[in-house]
């Protein structure tokens, strides 16, 4: 299985708790999680910090819903999840769903914070 790597908000509590999720479900230790706040960014820190990224080996640079795909294919819990995500029209709904979520997001961080 990759290596991932992937860039998130740690300001964002949203994203912190999804973050600590995820760490907890990976088991195996195959994903490099980057506070994009304080770590390198190998983009605008700025387009970094507004959408999930990550990076499969050293392989593109992905954002959004594919980003996500990619961190779940590195989880043996939600791999199956993730090697759906490989369909263009399941990712194409994916995405859509985050674009919804991003709109709705500062709002929600306020709820959590």
């Amino acid at each position: 299985m990759s290596r991932v790597t992937v860039w998130h908000d740690g300001a964002c509590p949203l994203c912190a708790r999804e973050i600590a999720l995820m760490r907890r479900l990976d088991r195996h230790a195959r994903i490099d999680f980057v506070d994009a706040t304080t770590g390198s960014c190998p983009l605008d820190r700025s387009e970094m910090l507004a959408r999930l990224h990550a990076r499969e080996d050293d392989g593109p640079i992905l954002s959004g819903a594919e980003a996500f795909a990619a961190m779940w294919r590195a989880i043996p819990l939600l791999r199956p999840l993730g090697l759906l995500a490989r369909n263009r029209r399941v990712l194409g709904l994916l995405d859509r769903l985050y674009a919804r979520f991003l709109r709705v997001r500062p709002h929600l961080q306020r709820l959590v914070a």
